[in-house]
């Protein structure tokens, strides 16, 4: 059964399940969910804990014997097994839907990792536990999303705030949570038990926000010029390589010209088979909606200078650069921007 990490906690309150399954690639949520469940654990009886990391030199007997030895110290025990890759293998999918048949109500399990795909949720082993427990995964917030979390968090730690405070906060640690938990401990310190005023946490904060690369993708599809030019300048702040740029272009350049392709054609698009999952497809029809063939003809000959001079080391500013490539995706007119050339 799913539940979303803002649930998670309410799912909890209710009787223990004899697994959950939480994996994700935003730290901060799984953390709180970890630390719950952990928590509840403990005060329904379950003192003893037993740490395993399924890592390549794992010997998943391990798992076998730790869910079939009694314990000296206490009747209830908490298993924890991290998978660094998401994936068990062949081995860990046997031991695991073994391990499903067979707990007890003596055993609590835990199994976490990095964010995975469909094929992971269509396992056998995924699906053998999640059939007596409950998953759940944990993506990075944006927009409502994370401006509900924030305003959350300022609650429980007994905050009170104004919606120009909240997307403050949301502003300076967009895509690191464990940033803004970290801020708004700070605030709760400072300003205990407090209405918050935006001067308070300007005075307060530093800019913390922290981004990769699919993201600045996915606001540029989406047309957000000033939120993309924002990340594209943290990216270089925090030494990101102007060709992983490059090469993430060039990689949307031709999935957008494959998907204009099929639309010109009236063909059907078989979005799963392309890779793109459903959270990504309006992006892609957004920019699908403003970009024509002639459009993106030109981006083709933008994007194949700029690869040839950044591999021949002649920009001298790598990201005014790509700040500009980012505005021919989003449909500024090319003939009103002066792109950088090769420039030496």
């Amino acid at each position: 059964m799913q539940v979303y990490p803002n649930r998670f906690e309410q799912e909890l309150s209710r009787q223990l399940k004899p697994c959950y399954l939480l994996f994700g690639d935003e730290p901060q949520q799984k953390f709180e969910m970890i630390d719950a469940l952990r928590l509840k654990a403990k005060d329904a009886g379950f003192t003893e804990r037993t740490v395993l990391v399924a890592d390549n030199t794992f010997n998943w007997h391990q798992l076998v014997e730790a869910t079939q030895a009694l314990s000296l110290f206490s009747s209830q025990q908490l298993i924890e097994l991290e998978l660094p890759t998401g994936k068990p293998g062949k081995e860990g999918s046997q031991v695991l839907q073994t391990v499903a048949s067979s707990l007890s109500d003596d055993l609590l399990l835990l199994i976490h990792g990095p964010r995975i795909g469909k094929d992971v949720q269509r396992s056998k082993w995924f699906k053998a536990l999640d059939a007596i427990g409950v998953h759940s995964l944990c993506y990075p917030l944006e927009d409502k999303q994370l401006s509900n979390w924030i305003q959350q968090t300022l609650n429980k730690y007994g905050l009170q705030s104004d919606p120009t405070c909240v997307k403050m906060l949301a502003d300076m640690c967009e895509g690191n949570l464990l940033a803004a938990k970290q801020e708004i401990e700070k605030l709760a310190l400072i300003y205990p038990n407090q209405r918050l005023s935006s001067d308070q946490v300007e005075a307060a904060m530093v800019d913390q926000s922290r981004f990769n690369i699919f993201q600045l993708i996915d606001v540029m599809l989406a047309g957000e010029q000033s939120r993309c030019i924002k990340m594209l300048y943290r990216l270089e702040s925090e030494g990101l390589e102007p060709n992983i740029v490059i090469w993430a272009f060039i990689r949307e350049w031709q999935t957008l010209t494959k998907l204009q392709s099929l639309q010109l054609n009236h063909e059907p698009i078989n979005w799963m088979r392309m890779g793109i999952w459903k959270n990504r497809q309006s992006v892609y029809q957004a920019a699908l909606g403003r970009l024509t063939p002639e459009a993106l003809k030109a981006i083709r000959g933008h994007i194949e200078r700029a690869d040839l001079a950044f591999k021949q080391n002649v920009v001298v500013h790598p990201f005014i650069k790509l700040a500009h490539l980012c505005m021919l995706f989003m449909g500024v007119p090319v003939n009103t921007i002066p792109v950088i050339e090769d420039l030496n």
